[in-house]
């Protein structure tokens, strides 16, 4: 076995991938990624030890999360970048551990490998298979990704100013226990929950930075035509590049167009002032293969989402900024200010042609807590006179997988007196489907990205107040959620600690849960898996 990887939904044979990713990283990228991730768990080890409080190592922190960010599939697969980051995070470890007096001894803060065939050698005996024990494993996994997920997030709003240091002080408990062999499972289960908790606070404070920064999202249509300019195309989920990117490319003559997880930048107040900002161009992440090569120009990745190019020619247009990276693409990184130069971007641009249109007409979106609560009243009265029966959270990830089409389906199939609340690019199996409305409202509800689910989670504690409720489970809401990637994982989490039960998640369930662990999520959380289209939709009415 050259490498083990199973964090992702589309992992081979749903067990593991054990030659090369399926998402395309190869035996490299996914052992050093390993290595950087054990070397977090050594800063870690020495913050929890020396009882260190995380608010006096601000950069620390920020590197923490940046690291774990990193290892999230799709974002970088740049192995000279990541052995960097490893490096880098080794000063930063050694330092914190010169200044604490740490003195006990932990491998994950006293080895060194700083060859790459060291390095590669090392990350052999320190990855995922070094829990011997199945059920341990399992569940050290799970909060990893939750705090994977969770990092993205936290870094999202970094970026815009807004840091929590608990949210720092429970990343580092977390990863400290998963080098703790005396925790039972029973440890880990409480541990997991608490992630989940830290992953509501993660998303809250994101959406405080990009609702206080850039307004609240308003419901906005959203062109999918192109205009006949030279234009870049700007993927992922990170909203300060967005705004410098449409700062810079204005009088520019170039136009930007979102795409995958971007799309809700349209949505925000801030930036409907930019003319430069045109529309949305493409689907979800996986689509991009083919929609590339019709849109000429270039590409920006601000996070995860990528996939590697078929073309050599799509890869001679593509650059990298933030945790993502991909090798021999030129990566944008930002100044001690935060600014960042696009320049190379923007020139690139006025030379090329402009994009191939692939799709007309618009979709909308915006449909955040705020703009929900503004039409509360249409809602409220809505369930009241049973023109609304049911609604269902379809939130999460899109992917590759031919079975994914059973969301599609499922959309297609609901009852007209049901409403769709999404978020993620779980959407783009069936937001441009044409299910009409409800009284004014549409029967589908775009919240925003993957990490906007915390709307979709305020949405539903409000109805629980106003219809006056004491479980949240008494709702006329069932959960119905995809995934793909560990931002799904640490959504799931948090929905897990807010109390909800009885999700049905799909299209298979993860593959790093093992069979004692699904079993206690099903008989703790009501958890299943998918079934078919028509008898879930049956099953989720009658409830």
């Amino acid at each position: 076995m050259s490498m083990f990887c199973y964090q992702c939904q589309e992992t081979a044979r749903g067990t593991g991938c054990e030659i090369k990713g399926v998402c395309g990283k190869n035996e490299e990228v996914a052992k050093l990624q390993d290595l950087l991730l054990y070397v977090c768990k050594g800063i870690a080890e020495i913050v929890i030890t020396t009882k260190t409080d995380p608010a006096t190592i601000a950069q620390t922190n920020h590197e923490v999360l940046r690291s774990l960010f990193i290892t999230i599939t799709n974002a970088n697969f740049d192995a000279d970048a990541i052995e960097k980051q490893i490096l880098d995070m080794y000063e930063l470890r050694d330092q914190l551990a010169k200044e604490k007096s740490y003195n006990n001894n932990h491998d994950a803060v006293t080895f060194t490998a700083k060859g790459r065939e060291e390095m590669l050698l090392k990350a052999d005996s320190v990855g995922v298979l070094a829990t011997k024990n199945e059920d341990v494993r399992s569940l050290r996994e799970l909060i990893i990704y939750g705090l994977k997920g969770l990092a993205a997030y936290a870094e999202h709003a970094l970026n815009i100013g807004k840091e929590d240091a608990e949210i720092s002080a429970f990343v580092y408990e977390a990863l400290a226990a998963t080098l703790d062999d005396s925790l039972s499972a029973d440890n880990l289960v409480a541990l997991t929950l608490k992630t989940g908790e830290f992953g509501v606070k993660a998303m809250a404070l994101l959406d405080d930075a990009n609702t206080s920064k850039y307004g609240h999202p308003e419901m906005t249509n959203v062109n999918l035509g192109v205009r006949n300019h030279p234009a870049i195309l700007i993927s992922g989920h990170d909203l300060t590049d967005m705004e410098q990117l449409l700062e810079q490319t204005k009088g520019t003559g170039v136009d930007v167009y979102t795409h995958g997880e971007m799309l809700p930048a349209h949505y925000y107040p801030a930036f409907k002032k930019y003319e430069n900002l045109v529309g949305n161009y493409g689907n979800a992440w996986w689509m991009q293969v083919g929609e590339f090569e019709h849109f000429h120009g270039p590409i920006l990745f601000t996070t995860n989402c990528i996939v590697p190019p078929k073309t050599p020619e799509v890869a001679t247009r593509i650059f990298t900024t933030g945790a993502s990276g991909y090798p021999g693409c030129p990566h944008i990184v930002a100044d001690e200010t935060g600014k960042k130069d696009f320049s190379a971007i923007i020139e690139m641009a006025k030379k090329l042609q402009a994009p191939d249109e692939i799709e007309t007409g618009s979709i909308v979106g915006g449909f955040a807590h705020n703009q929900v609560f503004a039409l509360a009243d249409k809602v409220v009265e809505a369930v009241k006179t049973g023109a609304v029966k049911k609604f269902f959270v379809m939130g999460g990830c899109d992917g590759r997988m031919k079975s994914r089409e059973y969301y599609t389906e499922f959309a297609k199939k609901l009852p007209n007196d049901t409403i769709i609340l999404t978020a993620g690019c779980a959407k783009y199996r069936y937001n441009k489907l044409q299910l009409g409305e409800i009284g004014g409202i549409p029967r589908v509800l775009d919240a925003g990205q993957c990490n906007d689910s915390y709307s979709l989670a305020v949405i539903a504690l409000k109805l629980k107040e106003i219809f006056e409720l004491d479980d949240i489970n008494k709702l006329p809401i069932a959960f119905n959620i995809a995934w793909y990637e560990q931002k799904a994982v640490i959504v799931l989490l948090a929905l897990l600690y807010l109390g909800v039960k009885n999700i049905h998640l799909g299209p298979t369930l993860p593959g790093f849960l093992s069979p004692n662990v699904v079993k206690v999520l099903v008989d703790t959380f009501g958890i299943a898996p998918i079934g078919s289209v028509e008898e879930d939709i049956d099953l989720f009415m009658n409830a």
